[in-house]
Parts: C-alpha cells; sequence; structure tokens
C-alpha cells in the first residue's frame, strides 16, 4: 500500500465513521479501487479507526473530562455530579459487548465475516432498521433519561458493528430511536460510547501487527491522521444536520451502495473475498 492509497482510505474513514452508513464497509470496498485490489484487512481497520475516534476525544473533550472526573469521584468516595457519573459507568459497561464478542470471535471477524455478500447484506437491511427506527421512534428522550438496562442495549447494539456493513454509529443510533432518544442524544451517545471500545481495539491490532505482513507504520500513520482531521470536521457537521432532518438520505444511500455491491459481485468484477 502506497501513501497515497492510505490517504485516500483515511480520506474516507473520516468521512464515514460518524455517519450511519458502515466506515469499515467502506474502507473493505475501497480496497478494490487500487491496483492489486484487495481487503485492507480488519487490522489496518481497526488501526485506522484510533484517527477518527482521536477527534471524538477533541470534539468533545470537556463532557468526555467531566465525565471521567465525577466517576473517578465517586469510585473514591468524593462529591461528584451523578448524572455524570452515571453515564461513566453505562460507558464502562456498555463496551463490554463489542469487546467479550470482538476477542470470542475474532477469526470470524479477520476472515468470513469480511464477505462482501455480508457487507451488502448488512448495508441494505440494516438501512431498513434504521429507517424505521427514525420513522416509528417517539424522539423524546435525553441523556439524562438513559438506563442501565438501556444502556446496556446500546452496548448490543455497538458490537453488532464487529460485521463490516451494520455500522457502529448506525446500530447504536437506531437502537437509540428504537428506545425513544432524540437523533443527536443518540448520536453523541453513540460517540462517546464508542472511545473505550475503538482505542481497544485499535491499540490491540497495533500491538499485535507490529512484526507482522502488512501496510508499513508510516503507511498506516497516514491513513490515521487523515482519518483525524476529516472525522473532526464530519462529526460538527453531522450533528448539525440530524437536528434538522431525517435519517432518510443515509437510509436511500445504504440500500443503493448494498444493491449496487451485490451487482458488482454478481458481475464479478469483484470477489466476495480477497
Amino acid at each position: 500500500m502506497t501513501h497515497y492509497e492510505a490517504a485516500v482510505l483515511g480520506l474516507v474513514q473520516g468521512l464515514t465513521e460518524f455517519l450511519p452508513v458502515s466506515s469499515s464497509a467502506h474502507l473493505r470496498i475501497a480496497g478494490h479501487l487500487f491496483p492489486g485490489a484487495q481487503d485492507p484487512g480488519a487490522a489496518f481497520t481497526a488501526i485506522v479507526q484510533i484517527g477518527t475516534e482521536l477527534a471524538v476525544v477533541f470534539y468533545f473533550w470537556n463532557d468526555i473530562r467531566n465525565i471521567g472526573a465525577a466517576w473517578l469521584r465517586q469510585a473514591i468516595g468524593r462529591q461528584h455530579d451523578p448524572q455524570d457519573a452515571h453515564l461513566g459507568w453505562l460507558v464502562i459497561m456498555g463496551s463490554v459487548p463489542i469487546v467479550v464478542l470482538g476477542l470470542l470471535a475474532q477469526d470470524l471477524i479477520e476472515t468470513s465475516l469480511r464477505n462482501l455478500y455480508m457487507t451488502a447484506a448488512m448495508l441494505i437491511g440494516f438501512g431498513v432498521v434504521l429507517g424505521l427506527c427514525d420513522r416509528l421512534g417517539r424522539k423524546v428522550k435525553t441523556l439524562p433519561d438513559l438506563s442501565w438496562r438501556d444502556g446496556m442495549i446500546f452496548g448490543l447494539a455497538q458490537a453488532m458493528a464487529l460485521i463490516p456493513g451494520v455500522s457502529r454509529s448506525g446500530g447504536t443510533i437506531s437502537a437509540g430511536l428504537a428506545m425513544g432518544y432524540t437523533r443527536e442524544t443518540a448520536a453523541r451517545y453513540s460517540f462517546l460510547l464508542a472511545i473505550p471500545a475503538v482505542f481497544g481495539s485499535g491499540f490491540y491490532q497495533l500491538w499485535s501487527s507490529w512484526n507482522h505482513s502488512g501496510p508499513t507504520l508510516s503507511v498506516t500513520a497516514t491513513a490515521t491522521a487523515v482519518s483525524f482531521v476529516v472525522g473532526y470536521g464530519v462529526i460538527a457537521v453531522f450533528l448539525r444536520m440530524i437536528s434538522a432532518m431525517s435519517f432518510a438520505p443515509f437510509v436511500i444511500y445504504r440500500i443503493a451502495l448494498g444493491g449496487l455491491l451485490l451487482l458488482l459481485l454478481q458481475e464479478r468484477l469483484i470477489p466476495p473475498l480477497s
């Protein structure tokens, strides 16, 4: 992989990570646009996501600092903000499903689940789910309404993003809408919930692949840096966008992309696995 190809993949990652369209699916597909087309791999995808997650940390720094401080103060028995401490515990609890399933299904995640037929099916299927949840959800609940039950449902929804095509934000936002949360609340909590999972997965893959074949460290760093810069801008635009419009454009896009991918696979223009 060249630095130019890595920059393009970083751009794709930054543009799609926070939208409910599945960044892992886009990276999986984008790898076929270059000479010697091939899957960038689950490890490369996880590492590059560190860049977009750093964008989340910078964008939501005040929220993260307040939640972390309140959680720590509660843990050591000091005076604290109960709502922020509660959010801290929910983020920890909600991260458990994706960690457990990620470790148990690691071989499947890196092989069979990256089959492009599966990716196409998830793009279409969860596009329909997102559309139904957005249309039928009550959209009245906000972060103070977040219960332990809701937090675990958010966590289980996030874990489904281990399958390319589901979308981390798409899965958690759909779950939030189905439970009656506003679009912006579901999106903001989705971003916060992803922080431990993405950093954990990214640094684990970075350590695991250190001495293995694959993209060089400098190439991966290029993609990660580009994804950070682009992702930071996308967060602000996306949060403003969903406060004024529905998720219908993303639903249409997901279904169209999934259909196009199925057509390309049927015509054998790209292989389902590489």
